[in-house]
């Protein structure tokens, strides 16, 4: 579940600072009043004239005096660009760019994971849960082994949270001057990327914030030629993402755990790196990748598969309908032509609306009446209820058709993701989950440039309503329940509300939302190649 810490707030701009951005004070001294050049200020004013004058020139001459190499741009500057790294090393692990052969460095600075970088002979001991490195010593030296450098690390992005990492597998780190080396049982010619997938693994939410989208973040520079080894190894983790690690590597994934070979590596990135909540930092990328790009590069993960969905119903329908000859047409043909009426904008055609429904806690109880009232605006309306088993392909399918997503607050939304970028996502907030939703969806959503659109109901629009007085804090100030620690919110909001939504207020945010899609398909219209 997702866990509501408020380490990561965005903090507000200063209020001076604002103003004084806006607040441009040009001064001038109006060197012509005879009353400015008394004999109190002459000679200030002479001295300050000769210092420009002496910078002035030295500005002009420094050139002719001073190597080419320098550059008065030093007395400002600014961080490196995202190409001044030169080693091919990824940008986020700016501490430990440029790693010797033979050595390792870890980055521990971040708040949220702990990055070791490991260069040289590689090999896998899963028996001792090390990884270790090797140096050959010369011949000459008795001395069989020699330790020199040991470092201890759980590959999990949510160090902070003590409680998780507890349950995390630490993995030792060894650097060791040797005599005999010994052999590999497998030999990799390319880097590996070691992470757990231990945690919170099980959630949606978790399982992109936490671990497939650092993966694409740690392991993307290296344009597939990477192997994943994975400490807690989940065969149905495989094959639910497996369409996405296929995107990322070439290679089939180890479990560190259950493969006792010795594998060899010559270079090693033991965790991954994580940017902030369900995004990718393009100040951080190389080739100022953001989370656009990882969102193509889901919609090159499924398509695949959603074609292959697509020639199935083809087929079926076919068997279905045979004396319908007239639709002989080729699959490409097909697939070339679902794609432009479904994917692509086509102003003829409704807008489609799309209901995440929940079942359980904060589900919308009159759900029935918003569909209805959707459909009377003029959506066309479909309500989807992935469960825990549900490809994500076919999920992928459904929202990447769809103009505007709907649904309340919990790990469901992370499917925003599926979402082409200009789409419209609509989050039902109940009481108790304002910073959250804006936090893990709200914030994320408009980065991957969709509209968002936040719902926060009234106290009335909650069952808690009908279970406390209208005066109790749980109603009137949610903030001061949810200071009193997390076992508070989950028990009272996230596990014991309902939502019944006034369709008045609501219908608002459907307008708002039909009126975005109806306007955006028509310059899309306005923008297509006569």
């Amino acid at each position: 579940m997702v866990h509501y810490h408020r380490s990561h707030q965005p903090r507000k701009p200063n209020a001076d600072s604002t103003r004084d951005e806006d607040s441009h004070t040009i001064i001038t001294l109006d060197c012509s009043s005879s009353a400015y050049y008394n004999k109190r200020t002459r000679p200030k004013l002479l001295s300050f004239l000769l210092l420009i004058t002496f910078l002035s020139c030295c500005y002009v001459f420094a050139p002719l005096f001073l190597p080419t190499s320098f550059s008065f741009s030093l007395l400002y500057s600014p961080a490196v660009g995202n190409d001044g790294n030169s080693d091919g090393v990824d940008v986020n692990d700016s501490t430990c760019s440029s790693v010797s052969a033979g050595t390792i460095c870890c980055d521990r600075s971040g708040f949220r994971s702990d990055v070791c970088v490991m260069k040289g002979d590689i090999r896998t001991h899963s028996a001792s849960s090390s990884i270790l490195l090797y140096n050959p010593r010369s011949a000459d030296n008795v001395s069989a082994e020699e330790e020199l450098q040991h470092e201890k690390i759980k590959p999990y992005t949510r160090k902070w949270e003590t409680s998780v990492m507890n349950t995390i597998d630490e993995l030792s780190l060894v650097s060791k001057k040797v005599n005999d080396v010994g052999g590999c049982d497998v030999q990799h010619d390319v880097p590996a990327v070691f992470f757990s997938n231990g945690g919170y693994t099980g959630n949606v939410y978790h399982e992109f914030n936490d671990g497939i989208i650092p993966l694409y973040i740690t392991s993307q520079h290296f344009n597939k030629k990477v192997v994943f080894v994975i400490l807690e190894y989940h065969n149905w983790w495989i094959m639910k993402y497996g369409d996405i690690l296929s995107q990322l590597s070439d290679f089939p994934p180890i479990d560190f755990r259950g493969d006792n070979r010795t594998h060899c590596f010559p270079e090693a990135i033991v965790g991954l790196r994580i940017h902030d909540e369900l995004t990718v930092d393009s100040a951080l990328m190389r080739g100022d990748k953001s989370i656009v790009d990882f969102r193509n590069l889901l919609d090159q993960a499924y398509w695949p598969r959603i074609r292959g969905l697509i020639q199935k119903e083809e087929r079926i329908a076919q068997e279905k309908s045979r004396e319908q000859d007239s639709s002989s047409q080729s699959s490409e043909t097909s697939e070339q032509q679902y794609i432009k009426q479904q994917v692509q904008e086509n102003p003829r055609k409704k807008p489609k609306l799309v209901i995440l429904s929940r079942s359980g806690s904060r589900a919308i109880t009159n759900e029935n009446l918003m569909v209805e009232m959707a459909k009377e605006i003029g959506f066309m309306v479909e309500i989807l209820k992935p469960g825990r088993t549900t490809e994500l392909a076919k999920i992928y399918r459904t929202l990447n058709a769809s103009d505007v997503m709907i649904g309340v607050h919990g790990a469901a939304m992370t499917h925003f993701m599926f979402l082409r970028p200009g789409s419209v996502f609509i989050q039902v907030v109940p009481l108790g989950t304002t910073w959250a939703a804006e936090t893990y969806y709200g914030e994320p959503a408009r980065k991957l440039g969709l509209k968002y659109i936040g719902y926060q109901i009234h106290p009335r629009e909650s069952t808690l309503y009908k279970k406390y007085d209208k005066n109790d804090p749980i109603l009137r100030d949610p903030t001061s329940i949810n200071k009193k620690g997390w076992e508070y919110t989950k028990k009272i909001y996230l596990d014991s509300q309902n939502v019944i939504l006034d369709l008045g207020r609501f219908r608002k945010r459907l307008h708002r939302a039909y009126e975005y899609t109806l306007s955006k398909s028509k310059l899309n219209l306005q923008h297509q190649p006569m």
